[in-house]
């Protein structure tokens, strides 16, 4: 802590509570002195300070000390008075109006940045701020409960031109003129008396006056009179010493001329006189008073006896009401000549004294509960411990007491504890309690009126900014709560000055709600002082209040547009918040080599086109200079840029959205854009770099904006002349909280290097944004110090444009939106060359051959859907046709086409809806150039269709061996309608592939007689499938025709002459291709496996239209089922041959039954097949196929063809008596039948190839036998050929169960 006499508050105090000095003089005496410009207190004034007085002191110590520094207070006796209320409060508004005029050119000027504020310390303060609190303090002077402002001595002043001066002099201390203090009996009339004559040299020689001090001196005595000669200045002539009162006169106009008959002997005269008044009169009377009141005092109050003594005599004080104004004391009074003591002890410094008196004096006011008094001592000890620099905690003690006792009293005590308040927040700062003396500015503004608790609360937030640490939250709070008290005292002024200064404390953080106050507030009284473009920027700030109410959001837009409106003008403004520019989800669209049928095609990721293409090109260009010329003047950022072609639109997607929940309304938006030739673009790149190396500095950034604006508004201005290239403008109207995509265009109508700088929009015609597009992306990575990385095209801005070159538009003609599963149609692309070079060397990839394919030129010509019909002049089903061929490659070439410059092209494509859902279709036509000079050789024309499939027909097939052939199978066929309302008519239903034959259970029975399958409806229906395949077609190649070639059943009533559709040889066979590798097998493989096409149509009474009000109605539908399985893991066949019924007379003997096991393999290998029958017998002397599985387990994955069911008891009794004999459940029973011959028979089969064994069993008793009591085993003969990958997974060997084989014989008669 500083020492307290340095402190702010320690020379206040030696200012303001120092010894008064009672002024009575009588007219003439102003009349002389008002010729220099000044009253005769102004006039001594700057003579009352003594700053280097050394005058030795010695109140009731026996030691003395020494004052250094002393001041004299001098008032006329009539302004020894309590001033008036309302002419004090108009004094400290005045006090604050003017601080707001001088602050006036600051109105205009950048708000303060944080950094300056933190930077500044206690000192930096406004002075007005320590002027207002002085003036506030001296609104409480002449109080009778204090004796510092009473008047310690009386300056009677007389002229020399007055009549008898000496009767003047009586009459002046007349009671008529004294002032209250004194006539009350507040004070003692027996001061001090210093008598002054005042001779004006201009009036003559001072003889006369010379004479009357002669008898001044004997009537009043001889040290207390003095002459004092003034105005002996002649003709100016003399030196100018009127800066002297500068200071004192705040009214003075600048032609005024102070002091100007004063000359240096006069200013002598003056000095001397104050300083004889305050060194041999004033000083030493207050010592001899001190020690007077000190004597008695000590005789009355002080000691034992005296304490005890008061405190008897005060008794039951304690019970007494409490009176407004407590009890009254006059000058005399014991408490009064404390008070008198302690004041006179305080303004000559002995300190000790002062504060012995008051707490002297403290405990008899409290008794007395003369509150006002007690809070006056109070605080006269807290000032006298702050000045000794002691007990700080009950200097703050004695404070709180006397603020507390001032708000107690009420009204009366309120300004009092203001003044308590200001002592004691200076007692604060002076300890750097900043924090604790905020707390007391505040309490001091809720007990003032506005403009003075404004003021307070200014102090406060000062106070909180120097507390350590800063609490910038409470110090931009503060500040908005002084702002509003004084605009409720009509201070705009500092209002403004009061947000401003907050504004850099809520810059840039989330406290949206204050800030919008604030910047709202601030342009509206702006607006109020006529200065509207500062008004018009803070309203910019407010724009974008998305969280503000409806009603908020109505009220900021208008006002601010308003004051856009009284500027007269339109505004231009860098940025603009309304709309909001979403910058992330910017897009641009332009076509270089690659060029897009739609916008769709456009918004689909580059990745999926790269993964697309990367087959059309030998090498794809991943980078763009691939597809230009290299240069050798070419610099890096051409290799950096895009490219784009003459005549050729750039699109620009981007995003606005209105974050206010009411419409505004868009005009003008439009691109701005530079376009000059390559040969410059070094002299541009270096303009650049020049301007991001010396950005425009601002802590604020205003500057840096105000030079964005500027280069925009230029670029603007020369756009609008250029006819370099085209601008499209767009108008658009947006709802609260919508979000709208604009698209905007710029086309290069010459070559050169184009820049897209940015976007212009105009705001309800009045204000006009520009936004540059560099600043948020480029600036801001350079900013943050990071290595610029390479932007993606639809973020560089920068486009090379060279020379024009052919670019291909077209469709894909009656391509539907929606489309039922299955319908198969012919399509049509259209391909269109508005240029005047051809191109040539064309080739198509798509992404989805399972949903479309290319054609042959020659589908054009035919007529839909009779052209995928068979040919009826062909004998068989099987006779290849000659238009059938390999499936296409996914990269379809179109031979030796061109398509010439002006001219149109088309190409049949095949499109079949696969599978239900939304399948998203890609098609890439690469193409070149024939003019090999121009610096694009070929570009890549993308199409995109989104096809949405519904649900038609859900088809499942179930193949099982037939049990009385051999390589013959049982098909039955589900066919569900999921469609909503669409009936469908069965065509016909083809097996694919030269191995299989499909035909009706019954050669001559019609299938599906109604033919027509309802939505909603199932049908099921049955097939016989054969197995045709030969040894030999393994032994050659197999043509892909000969795969896909099969057989086909007409489903409908006997007799229809439709034709059939060729499966195997149109584009049919080609979907069914991709159709089989999508369902997961290589038309090469599974020999064990059959494909199905069922193929139906609509009715042909359909009077209707397609989905949607399609005019083109399916006319075709296929559906594709592969890899159904007809073979187990077992390659060996076989069949038991032999008849079903026997009778016999076993009265004569057993019966012998001759049969045949048909054994197939049906494998590409050699196989060895070893066939062993059981005779097992079970309890009951009879087979048990229970016990037949037990002996023999064999898995169940190793059986073919039919699996054996259990019937409980294979052997069926037909006769009671026979049942009887076997049923003895003896062990040694023979069994019913038994096998003959050998139990083990072995073969060698060929590949594909059939052999028979002859069997024979003998049957012992009549009845129905199972004869499945056999096994079968089988082992692969590799002959020594190493098994290849796909093999070694594959079984070689295994055992299978005999097939169930039922036998009955009979009893012949």
């Amino acid at each position: 802590m500083v020492d307290p006499a340095s402190s702010f508050l320690g020379k206040m105090l030696l200012e303001e509570i120092t010894p008064v000095v009672m002024v009575l003089r009588t007219p003439l005496v102003e009349e002389a002195c008002l010729k220099n410009g000044l009253t005769f207190v102004q006039m001594l004034q700057p003579f009352c300070v003594f700053n280097n007085i050394d005058v030795p002191v010695r109140t009731v110590s026996d030691q003395p000390y020494r004052l250094h520094k002393f001041k004299l207070r001098l008032f006329y006796a009539s302004d020894i008075k309590q001033p008036n209320v309302e002419a004090a409060e108009e004094h400290l508004k005045e006090v604050v109006t003017r601080a707001a005029e001088k602050d006036l050119s600051d109105l205009s000027s950048d708000p303060p940045q944080l950094d300056d504020l933190l930077a500044m310390n206690s000192e930096s303060l406004p002075l007005w701020f320590k002027i207002f609190n002085k003036e506030l303090i001296r609104t409480l002077s002449f109080s009778e409960h204090e004796a510092f402002d009473h008047p310690v001595a009386c300056l009677l002043v007389v002229s020399s031109k007055d009549e008898l001066p000496i009767n003047k002099f009586v009459d002046l201390f007349n009671t008529n003129q004294l002032p209250s203090l004194l006539n009350d009996g507040v004070m003692d009339p027996k001061i001090l008396k210093h008598y002054l004559l005042i001779h004006d040299n201009q009036d003559g020689s001072s003889e006369k006056a010379t004479n009357v001090l002669t008898e001044m001196r004997s009537t009043f005595g001889m040290n207390d009179c003095r002459l004092l000669c003034i105005n002996s200045a002649k003709d100016g002539s003399e030196e100018r010493i009127g800066s002297l009162w500068t200071p004192y006169k705040t009214d003075t106009s600048p032609s005024q001329d102070l002091g100007c008959l004063l000359n240096v002997n006069d200013v002598s005269e003056i000095k001397d006189l104050m300083q004889d008044l305050s060194s041999k009169h004033i000083i030493p009377h207050m010592e001899q008073k001190i020690r007077v009141l000190n004597q008695q005092v000590s005789a009355t109050r002080k000691g034992f006896r005296n304490q005890i003594k008061n405190l008897w005599w005060r008794k039951g004080k304690e019970d007494t009401p409490d009176a407004p104004n407590g009890p009254m004391y006059t000058f005399s009074s014991i408490e009064s000549q404390i008070r008198v003591l302690g004041d006179y002890a305080f303004m000559l410094r002995d300190y000790e004294l002062a504060l012995s008196s008051c707490r002297l004096l403290s405990t008899d006011y409290k008794i007395d509960k003369s509150w006002k008094r007690y809070a006056g001592v109070q605080e006269m000890m807290a000032l006298t411990y702050f000045m000794l620099d002691q007990s700080r905690k009950e200097a703050e003690n004695c404070m709180e007491n006397a603020f507390s006792t001032y708000l107690k009293i009420g009204s009366t005590g309120q300004r009092n504890a203001t003044r308590c308040g200001l002592w004691w927040v200076e007692m604060l700062k002076a300890k750097e309690q900043y924090k604790e003396a905020a707390g007391v500015y505040f309490r001091i503004s809720s007990e003032e009126p506005s403009l003075h608790a404004a003021v307070m609360l200014e102090q406060a937030s000062f106070c909180y900014l120097f507390s350590n640490p800063p609490m910038l939250r409470k110090y931009g709070f503060h500040l908005v709560l002084a702002g509003n008290r004084y605009y409720m005292s009509d201070q705009k002024k500092h209002s403004i000055r009061t947000y401003r200064s907050a504004l850099s404390v809520y810059k840039g953080n989330s406290w949206s709600f204050i800030k919008d106050h604030v910047h709202f507030h601030v342009g509206k009284w702006y607006a109020f002082l006529g200065i509207f473009d500062v008004a018009v920027k803070h309203m910019l700030e407010i724009l974008a209040c998305s969280h503000q109410s409806v009603m908020t959001q109505e009220l900021f837009l208008k006002d601010f547009l308003q004051n856009v409106e009284k500027m007269g003008k339109t505004y231009e403004v860098f940025r603009l918040q309304l709309p909001i520019i979403n910058m992330s989800s910017l897009k641009v669209v332009f076509e270089d080599y690659r060029t897009y049928a739609s916008t769709a095609a456009a918004n689909v990721r580059e990745s999926l086109w790269q993964s697309l293409e990367e087959d059309m090109v030998h090498s794809l260009p991943m980078s763009r200079s691939n597809w230009l010329e290299p240069e050798a003047k070419s610099s890096k950022k051409d290799k950096d840029s895009n490219v784009c072609v003459v005549g050729e639109a750039i699109k620009m997607d981007i995003e606005f959205k209105n974050p206010l929940q009411i419409p505004i309304s868009i005009s003008g938006v439009s691109l701005i854009c530079q376009l000059f030739p390559r040969s410059e673009v070094a002299e541009c790149e270096l303009t650049e770099k020049d301007a991001h190396a010396h950005p425009y500095e601002s802590a604020s950034g205003e500057k840096n904006d105000a030079e964005e604006l500027r280069k925009l508004t230029s670029n603007w201005e020369l756009n609008s002349g250029v006819s370099s290239f085209a601008l499209s403008e767009v108008v658009f109207s947006m709802r609260g909280g919508e979000t709208t995509v604009v698209q905007l265009t710029v086309t290069p109508k010459v070559e050169g290097v184009l820049k897209i700088i940015g976007v212009r929009w105009k705001l309800s015609d009045s204000v006009v944004s520009y936004y540059n597009f560099d600043s948020d992306h480029v600036k801001k990575k350079n900013i943050k110090g990071r290595k610029k990385s390479s932007q993606s095209s639809s973020k560089n801005l920068k486009f090379v444009v060279i020379k024009s070159v052919p670019k291909l538009e077209g469709c894909i003609r009656h391509l539907p939106g929606k489309i039922y599963a299955g319908d198969t149609r012919r399509l049509v692309l259209e391909l269109k060359n508005q240029s005047d070079i051809s191109v040539k060397n064309m080739k198509m990839k798509i992404s989805h051959p399972r949903f479309v394919i290319p054609g042959s030129l020659e589908d054009l010509n035919v007529e839909f859907p009779s052209c995928l019909e068979k040919n009826s002049n062909s004998e068989h089903n099987d006779v290849q046709p000659s238009s059938s061929k390999q499936p296409k490659s996914s990269l379809f070439s179109f031979e030796d086409a061109a398509i010439q410059g002006g001219t149109t092209f088309f190409w049949p494509l095949w499109l079949r809806a696969a599978v239900p859902g939304r399948i998203s279709l890609y098609l890439s036509l690469y193409y070149e150039m024939e003019n090999l000079s121009s610096e694009m050789k070929y570009r890549i024309f993308r199409i995109h269709y989104d096809l949405e499939v519904l649900q038609s027909l859900d088809l499942s097939f179930q193949i099982s061996p037939c049990p009385s052939k051999l390589q013959e199978f049982l098909v039955r066929m589900d066919v569900v309608n999921r469609t909503s309302s669409e009936n469908l008519q069965l065509h016909q239903l083809s097996s694919v592939g030269h191995q299989w034959e499909i035909s009706p259970l019954q050669p001559n029975e019609a299938i599906c007689p109604l033919q027509l399958l309802k939505a909603g409806q199932a049908l099921s229906c049955f097939f016989k499938l054969k197995n045709c395949r030969k040894s030999s077609m393994f032994e050659g190649s197999i043509s892909f025709h000969s795969l896909l070639q099969g057989h086909d059943v007409r489903l409908g009533p006997q007799g229809s002459d439709k034709a059939l559709f060729d499966v195997s040889g149109s584009a049919l066979a080609d979907f069914h291709h991709h159709e089989r590798l999508q369902q997961g097998k290589s038309i090469q493989g599974q020999q064990g496996t059959v494909d199905f096409i069922l193929i139906s149509q609509l009715p042909k009474n359909r009077a209707d239209h397609g989905l949607e009000g399609q005019s083109d109605l399916p006319q075709l539908f296929s559906h594709h089922s592969c890899h159904h399985s007809i073979a187990s893991t077992s390659p060996v066949w076989w069949l038991m041959n032999g008849p079903r019924t026997v009778h016999h007379n076993f009265t004569v003997s057993f019966c012998e039954i001759r049969l045949g096991m048909a054994i197939h393999n049906s494998s590409k290998e050699a196989i060895s097949i070893r066939m062993s029958t059981l005779d097992v017998t079970s309890s009951d002397g009879q087979l048990s196929d229970v016990a037949a599985a037990a002996q023999d387990p064999i898995s169940s994955e190793n059986q073919g063809g039919w699996h054996n069911v259990s019937l409980g008891n294979d052997i069926k009794v037909t006769s009671d008596a026979l049942g009887t004999q076997f049923g003895k459940s003896s062990s040694d029973v023979m069994a019913p039948f038994v096998w003959a011959a050998s139990s083990s028979t072995r073969v060698e089969l060929e590949p594909m190839s059939t052999t028979e064994v002859p069997l024979k069993i003998c049957v012992f008793a009549p009845g129905t036998y199972n004869l499945s009591n056999y096994t079968m085993h089988w082992e692969v003969k590799l002959l020594g050929v190493p098994l290849s990958a796909g093999d070694r997974t594959r079984q070689l060997s295994g055992r299978s169960p005999g097939h169930p084989y039922y036998i009955t014989v009979l009893q012949s008669p």
